[in-house]
């Protein structure tokens, strides 16, 4: 016990130093959202990964995904590293931190408004973020409870009102700067922590060939198809459902492109050597993250006696007992490291996740429409009093959840992240490459997922059964974007020539380099 209590006084310790040394980052607008545009690879790329995988990927998808699809769900993460971080910094990062200069834009919102030269896409913008980000922060507590229950029998009330109360000190002293430097940090710790855990689990069970072999002896007898009854389903390349496992990769890799807490990671990107490194160390990160949860939680069937012990097919307590029960066995110190990890996943996304409310709420909604007269001085004490209040209503949220048992807050985890997603990504990466994009597709598209991921949430059952989970939902809006977006273009009028050719000149503007960087012709 006294090991675990130091690691974690250690660790509030560290992110609140950090917090208080990054003041002088943080004193105007620029330095507070976007570290001044100066933030290098390392930092850039550890701040995307952390808010990329929270805990409610390391205990609660990893868990399920693993229950549900076996070693296959080792895809999800490969699809994450692949798809969410390698082709996102490549499709995306460069010509985000160009064109977001350019138009002098520091959140997704004003994005949009200055590439259409509509206010009211703006507003509209950050309504979404407002009404979407805030139940994805309440999740974020999601699985702590039996982590810390079981590591230190204290209650999940006080672990998630000292968490949020640090988050906010750091993020509020230090802003963006403080929370980059924290996730490099926090990510640091999950590296190490998720190598570790999977290291001691599989051992646990004989190591990894046992452990394989135990999984390919597991059928699920209450399964609906032949398929997914086999004997060998869960140690099988695809899993027992191929399909949904696809709509899982689809939403959680593709998705990334369109959150704005994600793609603000490009605006701050300091030159483009950084560009380069940082995809890199991304694609790592992802690869031993990401990768790592999901093979774990694909071995979670070998601790059915404990989690299905009626066999009823489901864990007794829930998905989101999968992972605990896993660890439960580890010696204290690695309970320690879990622990540690947990809070640096959850701590690193819920930073990253009030920072972008805020800024995009005071920048995008308050400042010149409802507050008319707004200087930088009070952009920055609106933007942390706003931090306050969203890491306040976050921790509202999770002890409902908690002490109500209410399941209806978790679902909207994965209705936030496709809505969000569902709204921006297809507009915002085709005006980053295509001049065509108008307005009015971009609105036709933010009503299409707005009204698709709120009517999952109300009236699920009337979907086709295919739509009817959140994550395939998420997944057909993202998708249907794609073709929403140059449909509707095409028919709709066409947005100011002059002003693309001047924004779209940044992307031809001739730059200097050393040779180093660049050869030159031979003469």
């Amino acid at each position: 016990m006294l090991i675990k209590i130091l690691l974690v006084v250690l660790f509030f310790g560290v992110m609140l130093g950090i917090g208080l040394y990054c003041r002088r980052h943080s004193n105007d607008v620029n330095g507070f959202v976007l570290g001044n545009r100066a933030v290098g690879a390392w930092l850039t790329a550890f701040a995307y990964g952390t808010s990329y995988f929270s805990a409610v990927v390391f205990v609660g998808y990893a868990g399920q995904f693993g229950w549900r699809y076996g070693i296959a769900a080792t895809w999800v993460g490969l699809g994450n590293a692949f798809i969410g971080s390698l082709m996102a910094w490549a499709v995306l990062g460069r010509r985000t931190r160009i064109m977001s200069q350019y138009l002098s834009s520091a959140t997704m919102p004003d994005f949009f408004g200055k590439r259409f030269s509509s206010n009211a896409l703006k507003i509209a913008a950050s309504i979404i973020c407002f009404i979407f980000l805030i139940p994805y922060t309440a999740s974020l507590y999601n699985g702590l409870s039996r982590l810390f229950g079981m590591a230190f029998s204290i209650d999940y009330s006080i672990c998630v009102i000292f968490m949020a109360v640090l988050t906010g000190i750091y993020v509020i002293a230090g802003g963006y700067m403080a929370t980059a430097i924290n996730d490099f940090i926090q990510g640091i710790i999950m590296l190490i922590g998720i190598v570790a855990v999977i290291v001691a689990v599989l051992e646990s069970k004989g190591g990894l060939y046992e452990a394989l072999a135990g999984i390919s002896q597991i059928s699920d007898p209450n399964a609906k198809t032949t398929l997914a009854k086999s004997s060998g389903i869960f140690a099988s390349f695809f899993g027992p459902d191929p399909v949904n496992l696809l709509g899982v990769i689809i939403l959680t890799s593709l998705g990334t492109w369109g959150l704005p807490q994600m793609v603000q990671k490009f605006y701050a990107i300091k030159n483009e050597s950084d560009i380069t490194k940082g995809t890199v160390i991304s694609t790592l990160f992802a690869l031993v993250v990401a990768g790592g949860c999901y093979f774990l939680g694909g071995f979670g069937r070998l601790f059915t006696a404990q989690l299905d012990p009626n066999g009823l097919g489901v864990p007794v307590e829930g998905y989101d007992s999968v992972i605990p029960v896993m660890l439960s066995g580890l010696p204290d110190i690695l309970l320690g490291v879990v622990v540690i990890l947990v809070l640096s996943a959850s701590m690193s996304t819920l930073s990253s996740l009030v920072l972008a409310s805020s800024s995009t709420l005071t920048l995008d909604l308050l400042k010149d429409h409802v507050i008319k007269k707004m200087d930088e001085k009070k952009q920055l004490s609106t933007m942390r009093i706003l931090i306050v209040i969203f890491i306040i209503i976050s921790v509202v949220l999770a002890l409902i959840q908690y002490k109500s048992n209410v399941t209806f807050i978790a679902q909207l985890m994965g209705v936030s992240w496709g809505a969000l997603a569902g709204a921006f990504l297809a507009p915002f990466m085709y005006s980053l490459y295509w001049k065509g994009v108008t307005k009015f597709s971009c609105w036709v598209n933010f009503i299409f997922s707005s009204v698709i991921m709120t009517a999952n949430i109300f009236v699920r059952s009337d979907f086709p059964v295919m739509l009817q989970s959140p994550i395939n939902a998420g997944a057909f809006c993202m998708l249907a974007g794609f073709v929403i977006i140059p449909v509707v273009s095409l028919v709709t009028p066409k947005p100011n020539k002059k002003f693309l050719e001047d924004a779209f000149s940044c992307y031809t503007k001739t730059v200097t380099v050393r040779q180093s960087k660049a050869l030159g012709d031979i003469d």
